[in-house]
């Protein structure tokens, strides 16, 4: 297929990219490559792919250097004009849209980033998608839409009408805006609630790479809510191997399917959910053990109370992922956080060279 890969120099986007690329996929991957966090990061995944250029010109397609099947494009999803002279000229297959401005506490301080990324990016996206004849079109929500749900697991039958982040907001808004899509228009949209993603060419604000960081310069680390904070962490691979799975199974339309007493991850039209959960919940404190455990050194613990927008658990139920693509994510947390602090030693020793 010809697939369009949003936030292709991101974490999740990138592993994508080149998951697909490995099988015989044709990808435009797209990225606006913000300076949210490290950008030598994003420009070392890029490179990944054979994108060597750091100078990167608005809105030029560059060939990768060293994958005949993809191309790059530096293209901000806001920018409706180019979008749709993308989706016009480039006639995709299937879209998977994994741009979108990132974070809990950032968007405490940082709204407008997430209406503009996460709202009228993803409007643009399907209005794309609708006016260029595209009808499979999976995205990123995330498990932060669950928000004040207290009943865990986390089900996709639960209600997520209490967010407590701007950003949750933004991704429950992208779940309904893809609904309303697949009932006008007939796209097939699959919404993906990540789990929290870690591994290898993973975002430097997000824990595990906050506290390798701190661990290595013999700084303390912040820990939230006491330690008692339990984290369904997902690995990477496992994360790429159900979205490609989505991808390859568009949502269908629900036959049986009524508003009086349907499945709230289910519609009449074709239109889907899925929690991409690890389904093992772990403790904060053990899974700083095992950072602890991989680097043979003990880390000094600042503990402080729960941040604002923090929930306290996450744990995802994956039935529906096991029962529809036969698929459920299970690398365990030692071998996930040993493999990060290997990519994270190698990646920053060579970046210092």
């Amino acid at each position: 297929m010809k697939i369009l890969v949003t936030g292709t120099a991101g974490f999740i986007g990138s592993h994508l990219a080149n998951k697909l690329l490995a099988r015989g996929d044709k990808i435009v991957g797209l990225d606006c490559i913000n300076d949210y966090y490290n950008i030598n990061v994003k420009y070392g995944r890029l490179a990944r792919a054979g994108i060597q250029e750091r100078k990167i010109e608005y809105n030029k397609i560059i060939q990768s250097e060293n994958q005949s099947n993809y191309t790059f494009i530096k293209l901000d999803l806001v920018d409706k004009e180019n979008m749709m002279q993308l989706f016009a000229e480039q006639q995709f297959d299937a879209v998977c849209n994994l741009a979108a401005q990132a974070g809990v506490r950032y968007s405490l301080t940082n709204p407008d980033a997430y209406i503009e990324s996460n709202i009228i990016g993803f409007t643009n996206i399907l209005e794309a998608c609708r006016h260029h004849n595209v009808t499979n079109l999976s995205y990123a929500s995330s498990s932060s839409v669950y928000g004040l749900n207290e009943a865990l697991p986390f089900s996709t039958e639960h209600n997520v009408d209490h967010p407590i982040s701007l950003y949750a907001a933004s991704k429950k808004s992208n779940e309904l805006m893809a609904h309303t899509y697949s009932h006008l228009f007939n796209i097939s949209t699959t919404g993906l609630r990540f789990f929290t993603v870690y591994g290898p060419w993973g975002r430097p604000d997000m824990a595990l790479f906050l506290f390798v960081k701190a661990a290595l310069e013999g700084k303390p680390i912040d820990v939230f809510n006491n330690g008692d904070m339990l984290r369904d962490f997902t690995y990477i691979d496992d994360i790429i191997e159900g979205v490609i799975r989505v991808i390859d199974n568009p949502a269908q339309k629900d036959l049986n399917w009524n508003g009086k007493d349907g499945k709230i991850s289910n519609s009449s039209a074709p239109y889907k959910i899925y929690n991409i959960g690890n389904n093992n919940p772990v403790k904060l404190m053990d899974f700083i053990t095992a950072i602890e455990n991989k680097l043979d050194k003990s880390i000094q613990k600042n503990m402080l109370p729960i941040q604002p927008g923090d929930v306290p658990a996450t744990y995802a139920d994956v039935t529906d992922l096991v029962e529809d693509l036969k698929y459920k994510p299970a690398t365990p947390i030692q071998q996930g956080i040993d493999n990060f602090v290997d990519w994270y030693l190698e990646f920053f020793n060579k970046d210092r060279k």
